[in-house]
């Protein structure tokens, strides 16, 4: 079942610390978002691999925009 990652503001992502392929644990920091000038970890919500990469570094982002799918 694909799990997407989301951000809870809105901000630019700074650093994506996966790829696809990836295998990640639940609570892994997946990316970073700087919001408020205050940077954020983004961790996975479930255990998985990372099968889509929507974002890169540099992104401006809304909430709920979905970063990532984890599989």
């Amino acid at each position: 079942m694909a799990t997407p990652v989301t951000v809870p503001m809105v901000g630019k992502i700074v650093a994506v610390n996966v790829k696809e392929g990836d295998q990640v644990k639940e609570n892994d920091q997946v990316a970073t978002l700087e919001a408020m000038k205050m940077e954020m970890p983004i961790v996975a919500p479930a255990s998985g691999t990372v099968k889509e990469i929507n974002v890169k570094p540099g992104d401006e982002v809304t909430s709920d925009t979905v970063l990532m799918v984890i599989e």
